[in-house]
């Protein structure tokens, strides 16, 4: 068996499971789940539709490089959504359809990772689980940046060491972040882009939630973007992830794809035509359609925002935290510590939440999701309500 095996943590699920063992929720409060990040609003009909036009297409052996009129609608999406002007990724060498962003962004350090020299992978603590892993079974050493309320849970990139840089091979960034809400600034990603320019890395900033934000005026700026003001028009060392998962409701459709960086993709495009994940031709018709329209995604947003202000109004007397700027997380503090209130909310509300802990490494002695708890709102508006008055009911018990 590969030895890096050895080395991976169990995945947040599988704690939380173990932590509910034996415990017992009451059965006359419905059950709801804010622990996990699966959109619950409708899929648009738009996407059911287009797999009923296009079912055919199971016939056929999809290329791993995906159907050119997708890659040209995504390249469209990208120019439209971050204001690239002329300079959308060129969809024959810059753009690849990948089965959803897990998949891909574990997949990438497997591809772009050389253990055969020290090999450290950057990313932040808290983080989510697949950059870890990813890391560690590519043969790298993890290396966490603590996200921390004082620097509004943006890593501090400028205290990290040189000799850190000159290991690091990969740098996973996610904005907004997961779980934080974080967004980095135009001027954070240029600053990253420096770095990686001068100690040789290259950064995968994941987006899968860029297209849920607050502000509808100010959507969160994307690498690629970044990279094209400062001059950086092929996107040198600068790879994106981009998902329909959130952005259209539609996770069990595993469609996303990378984008960025012409000598990296071609590497990419060669290690998953090895890897044997095509897109299927039925699922490449079904994200055309998705990609090309817009209205549903605004009234995604909208309902978003109608969950956090109810949520924030219910709350905020009783926890400490703030509203994100984007994604579907809130990350408050927890009254006690964070798994055993998690457990408190099971037994006495029937609601389950994910302790921040589990989300996040101790590191130099110090654990940043301590006592923290993620709440995915992602049940309908009514649920998040019923949950968040569970919540500070009992806090109020305490």
């Amino acid at each position: 068996m590969n030895p890096f095996l050895e080395r991976l943590q169990p995945y947040p699920f599988q704690k939380l499971a173990k932590l509910f063992d034996g415990l017992s929720a009451p059965a006359d409060k419905p059950a709801i789940r804010l622990s996990i990040g699966e959109p619950k609003h409708p899929t648009p009909a738009l996407i059911s539709a287009a797999i009923s036009e296009n079912w055919r297409g199971l016939a056929n052996y999809p290329l791993t490089i995906g159907d050119s009129a997708l890659r040209e609608t995504i390249a469209d999406w990208l120019g439209h959504r971050f204001k690239l002007r002329n300079h959308s990724p060129n969809h024959d060498t810059q753009i690849l359809p990948v089965n959803g962003t897990r998949e891909a962004l574990f997949a990438f350090a497997q591809c772009v990772v050389d253990a055969s020299k020290p090999a450290k992978v950057l990313f932040s603590n808290p983080f989510y689980q697949i950059y870890e892993g990813a890391a560690l079974l590519a043969g790298a050493e993890p290396h966490y940046l603590d996200s921390l309320p004082e620097n509004d849970f943006i890593p501090d990139f400028e205290a990290v060491t040189d000799a850190v840089w000159n290991d690091c091979q990969l740098l996973y960034i996610c904005s907004p972040n997961n779980p934080t809400g974080a967004i980095l600034e135009e001027k954070h990603l240029q600053s990253l882009i420096n770095l990686a320019e001068k100690h040789d890395f290259i950064i995968a900033s994941d987006e899968c939630y860029s297209e849920i934000y607050l502000n509808e005026a100010q959507p969160p700026p994307g690498l690629l973007a970044a990279a094209l003001k400062m001059g950086n028009d092929t996107f040198n060392r600068c790879i994106v992830f981009h998902s329909l998962s959130k952005r259209s409701n539609a996770p069990g459709l595993r469609s996303g794809f990378v984008a960025g960086d012409a000598r990296i993709i071609k590497q990419f495009l060669l290690y998953r035509t090895y890897h044997g994940c095509a897109m299927s031709p039925v699922v490449q018709a079904a994200s055309i359609a998705a990609w090309r329209d817009e209205s549903h995604v605004v009234e995604n947003r909208q309902y978003y925002r109608e969950k956090f202000a109810a949520v924030d109004e219910i709350l905020k007397p009783v926890l400490n935290f703030a509203l994100p700027a984007g994604g579907f997380y809130l990350w408050p503090e927890t009254p006690e510590d964070d798994p055993q209130f998690a457990q408190r909310l099971y037994i006495e509300q029937n609601i389950t939440v994910l302790p921040g802990s589990y989300l996040s490494r101790a590191y130099n002695g110090h654990n940043p999701g301590k006592n923290r708890m993620r709440l995915a709102l992602v049940a309908p508006l009514e649920e998040c309500i019923t949950a968040a008055k569970g919540i500070r009911n009992s806090i109020t018990s305490l």
